[in-house]
Parts: C-alpha cells; structure tokens; sequence
C-alpha cells in the first residue's frame, strides 16, 4: 500500500515556474512506476508526465519541453518542475504509484495561472 501527498501547488503569473511534490509512504517507493495527471475546471482528467522504476521519463505533448518529471527514491518523492506555465495550466495536479498490478492516487493540489 502506497499513501501520496501532493504540495507546491499555488497561484503564479503567467510565464512563471513553480515545483509539486508528492511524498510516499507505506511501502517500498523504488518498485512503482510514478506519474501526474491533471483536472482543469470542467475538464476531463488528463495524463501529464510519467517516470517509472527504471528512471525512464515521458511527458505529454502541451508541456513537452516546459514540465520535467524526476525522482529521488533515497527521499520518496516525485517531482514535477512547471516552466513557462501558461493559463490553460490551470488545474488540480494528482500524482499516481503504480505496477502491473495496483495504482494509488494522492489527494491533488491546486496549481492556478492567472495575471
């Protein structure tokens, strides 16, 4: 069993930076697979960027070259440092643990971009 806590989220102006975390607990983090999704307002749910066990990296097309997901196993923690945030950034941010097997959701955090 794997418990998340997503923090780093804020209210920041357009063009700015700014860093989630998601800390784990309960169980061995080094073995999952980790990822963040996203929730605009009225939005559907929405895959951001991916890092699995091995230390391999994929990030979605609308934050390619903006986003970069990493991961520091000795802490428990993935990260994901926001460049460049636009407007339509806006959203709740999940982190995800996964394998094969079972996937575990931490509670979100609000990212808002507004001028």
């Amino acid at each position: 069993q794997v418990q998340l806590v997503e923090s780093g989220g804020g209210l920041v102006q357009p063009g700015g930076s700014l860093r989630l975390s998601c800390s784990a607990s309960g169980s061995i983090f080094s073995v999952y697979n980790m990822a963040w999704y996203r929730q605009a307002p009225g939005k559907e749910h929405e895959w951001v960027a991916a890092a699995t066990s091995s230390g391999s990296t994929n990030h979605a097309d609308p934050v390619k070259g903006r986003f970069a997901i990493s991961r520091d196993n000795a802490k428990k923690t993935v990260y994901l440092q926001m460049n460049s945030l636009r407007l339509k950034d806006t959203a709740v941010y999940y982190c995800k643990a996964y394998n094969p097997f079972q996937e575990y959701w931490g509670q979100g955090t609000q990212v808002a971009v507004s001028s």
